[in-house]
């Protein structure tokens, strides 16, 4: 009897354990685990698949691609440091706007950039991709939201 009691013991012990290892708030992006090339490189090939792109959109669209990348690793590890260093506060409604203001900036240019270089059709596609992608993130959050 004791052995079953002592054996039902370390079942629970080890699945709480085992449990409170998923935690999602914990988890790393595993994408900035990779160079901001190797980023590009990834991101160009899919496009690459999706678009049917020729090899001189492919070379344009990796240049664009690694310097995304290397945006978004700097923006990355800045707020790495801040968080680390508990410096990471809630920002004012001002810094907010400005925040918001330049986000929407940059992505203007991004696209701007691949409108030149993708043709009619493919710049289409490509937008639609983008928008699935950005709505299902927000249906992802939302779900999120919604469990706790």
């Amino acid at each position: 009897m004791k052995q079953l009691v002592v054996a039902m013991a370390l079942l629970i012990s080890l699945g709480v354990l085992a449990q409170g290892q998923h935690d999602p708030r914990m988890r790393k992006d595993p994408k900035m685990d990779m160079t901001a090339e190797q980023m590009a490189t990834l991101k160009t090939k899919k496009m690459t698949l999706a678009l049917d792109l020729t090899k001189v959109q492919q070379q344009k669209v990796m240049s664009i691609n690694l310097e995304e990348a290397e945006f978004k690793k700097a923006k990355w590890d800045e707020m790495k440091v801040l968080r680390e260093n508990g410096e990471r506060k809630k920002p004012t409604t001002e810094e907010r706007f400005e925040m918001q203001n330049s986000r929407l900036d940059h992505q203007i240019a991004h696209q701007e950039k691949m409108r030149e270089v993708l043709n009619d059709e493919q710049y289409q596609t490509w937008k639609k991709l983008r928008f699935a992608k950005a709505h299902h993130g927000k249906k992802k959050m939302q779900e999120k939201g919604r469990r706790g």
